[in-house]
Order: C-alpha cells, then structure tokens, then sequence
C-alpha cells in the first residue's frame, strides 16, 4: 500500500505571509539542514533505509522553533541497539531554502511531513503537544517499518517537560482564587520567555476567567441581541461563548463585527479575536476555518 503524494495545499497554520522580515541571526538547530542539494542527493534516497521526518520552520516563528527542540529531543531519545537514531530528522529553513519550500509547496510553518521510500505524506502542522508528537511518530515509524523500511520502535516514552518556576507559582494562586496573582506569573513567564505556548496560553485561560467570572450569561446575551452593533457587549457576548464551548459561535459573532468595524474599533475586535483564537486547540475545524475568514474580512 503505497502512501498518498504531498497535497497542493495545507490548511493554515501560521501563514508565512504574516510573518515578519526573516531573522539575520542564525539559529542552532537539531537535524539535517535540508537544501535544494541535498534534498535530491541525500534525504530522498535514505528514506529507503529509515523514515525521513521533515520539519519545515522559520526562526521568525516561536511555535516552529519550540517544536524543532521537541523533535530533537525525541530523535535523541529513540535510538536502535547500535546506538543510531531510528528515524532521520531533516528541518527545511523556508527563509533560506525559499526554492525547497517551493517544490514542497509550504504556505504555512510549523509542518511535519514523512518521507517514506522518497514518498511524502503530511504529518502535522502547527505544534501539538508532546504526547500527540510521540504518538505521531510512532505511527509512521511502526508503518515503515511494515515495509521493510527502518525498525519499529519496542518502547517509546513522552518527554516530561518540567515545570516552570512561574507555572508552578500561577496554580498555586489559581488553587488559592488569586486570579490576579496568576495572571502575574504568567506575565513574568511570557517576559521570560517570549511566544512560549503554555504561558501565552495560561495567561489567555487566566483572562477570560477574570473576565467572565462577575458575568451573568443570560443578561450578557440578552443585551448582545439587543445591541449588535455595541463592541464592548459583544466581545463579553464572546468570551461567555468560548468559556461555554461554543467556539463557532463567538468566532463568527467577532469576524461579523470585524466586517462591520472601521479605524480602531476594528482593531480591538480583531486583537480579542486573537486572544480567543489562543484558547483553542489549533487543530480546531472551526478555529482553522475561522482563521481563513478573518483573513478574508481584513484582506
């Protein structure tokens, strides 16, 4: 059973359009650089010997970076009996290798594609979490392996990340009902370690509590039906309906005001629109999807 070719297209994860001008500064990065050179003379032909996992990245994206540590780690961490990896990690700078990513047709970053027998099947995109790394790669290990390719991996663990400092500190005023408290850790966190995932996403979490917590659902949806048109009702209308789960409802309550909005007004509804993007899972059918109709309605 052979494997589907790379896709024309990705869904979105981050668009390298909206990204910022390419880092100067060069980045340390675990793996096989891939170029236009060796892609054809070196990767393609050891994906018949061991799966060939790629990851194309940019250093102007937090989320690709963060996951070429993961994948690092990981490849350091399943080795054979004879002490070599089991797998291959192969990383496509698409700021510098602007041909490959071309060939490979990436419009997004992060995403994990696997070379098999020099066929390519997309993987991932965006950053999942450890465990859902781990299980990924076992996967498309184990199916190489059904076709003579590479061996199998008898027992593969997910990395414990440790705690930080500042995570630690946030749930103890969390358990405490220190709302505030937990917010500022959280802030000390991010100014730490700007664009980490879990403080970016600790704090979000931490907001919307703040700003739900003295809401009565009821009277905040009423008056949002009364007032369409009112920004600061309809963005708590909002974030009642994210902490409900009904994450459609308020991305499309949001991108319908962005639509309708001018100047500043427009802004704000566009810049709390993020803070909810941030609350949800990135492979999230409706967050993906409302990704793309944002972009319509600003561009």
């Amino acid at each position: 059973m052979s494997l589907p070719p790379l896709p024309k297209n990705f869904a979105s994860a981050v668009d390298l359009s909206s990204l910022g001008k390419p880092a100067i500064s060069p980045i340390q990065t675990p793996g096989i650089p891939v170029t236009q050179a060796n892609l054809i003379s070196e990767v393609l032909p050891a994906s018949n010997q061991k799966v060939v996992i790629l990851i194309c990245w940019s250093p102007r994206s937090a989320q690709a970076t963060e996951l070429l540590e993961v994948m690092g780690r990981y490849q350091e961490a399943d080795l054979l009996e004879n002490g070599e990896p089991a797998w291959i990690l192969g990383t496509v700078n698409v700021d510098s290798e602007v041909q490959v990513a071309q060939a490979l047709q990436i419009q997004s970053v992060p995403i994990a594609i696997a070379i098999i027998q020099e066929q390519m099947v997309p993987l991932f995109e965006a950053v999942p979490t450890p465990e859902q790394i781990r299980l990924v790669i076992d996967k498309v290990v184990g199916l190489a392996a059904e076709r003579g390719v590479g061996q199998a991996l008898e027992k593969s663990e997910a990395i414990e990340v440790p705690m930080e400092a500042e995570e630690i500190a946030a749930m103890e005023a969390m358990e405490k009902g220190d709302l505030e408290e937990a917010k500022a850790h959280y802030e000390k966190w991010l100014a730490r370690k700007p664009g980490d995932n879990l403080a970016k996403l600790g704090l979000a979490q931490t907001e919307l509590i703040i700003r739900v917590k003295d809401l009565d659902p009821k009277e905040v949806m009423t008056l949002a039906l009364a007032n369409p048109n009112e920004i600061s009702i309809q963005l708590k209308a909002a974030d009642v309906e994210i902490a409900s789960g009904l994450n459609k409802l308020a991305f499309d309550r949001l991108i319908n005001l962005v639509k309708s909005s001018q100047g500043d007004e427009k802004k704000v509804v566009r810049e709390h629109l993020l803070t909810l993007f941030a609350l949800v899972d990135p492979s999230d059918p409706d967050l993906i999807a409302a990704r793309k109709e944002l972009a319509s309605a600003l561009y």
